[in-house]
């Protein structure tokens, strides 16, 4: 059996065209891969960005004494006037990149018994006097002048450009004066 040269020739052109559309497949596939993973880490660096703003807000507001006297407008300088809101310009270009809506709620104020305060040097202000039952308000029911208060504090923080979120809750706990309630 002899084998005509002529009916081979195209069987080479073929093979070859379908290995190049296969490499071109997978050339494709990778591009769409890898553009894929990088919007991923993309959106977890705008969220960790989010995250970061919200930590901050909290502790913006933490540091400060003001969330307890008044929680609906906790944040010392809001953002465009709004309360309970931080505008956050993460990589410093003057535009904001995060807005951080924070609220602050009292969970509950026990008042400290005046056995407690004498005990613990850092409530010396929460007595005056000694002994506790001459000259200490509060020393007929046992309380001092001191409360011991459990506050809530959310942040609800959002990337302008993404759309991500992220949301932090802090509990804190904060001694105040006898006669604050939790509003």
């Amino acid at each position: 059996m002899t084998r005509h040269p002529r009916r081979q020739r195209g069987a080479t052109l073929i093979v070859s065209l379908i290995m190049l559309l296969l490499i071109t497949l997978m050339a494709i596939s990778s591009f769409t891969l890898g553009k894929s993973n990088l919007q991923i880490v993309g959106n977890m660096q705008q969220r960790q960005q989010a995250f970061a703003a919200a930590q901050s807000a909290v502790a913006t507001v933490i540091s400060s004494i003001q969330f307890t006297a008044t929680p609906t407008n906790a944040v010392p300088a809001p953002c465009n006037g709004v309360n309970n809101t931080v505008c956050v310009d993460a990589n410093g270009d003057g535009v904001t990149d995060d807005n951080v809506t924070l609220t602050v709620v009292c969970d509950s104020i026990q008042p400290i018994p005046v056995i407690v305060a004498f005990s613990d040097p850092t409530l010396q202000n929460c007595v005056i006097g000694y002994p506790p039952d001459t000259g200490v308000v509060g020393a007929t029911n046992g309380n001092s002048m001191c409360s011991n208060s459990v506050w809530d504090v959310q942040a609800s923080a959002t990337d302008t450009v993404s759309g991500a979120n992220a949301v932090i809750d802090q509990g804190v706990g904060v001694v105040v004066p006898n006669t604050t309630v939790c509003p």
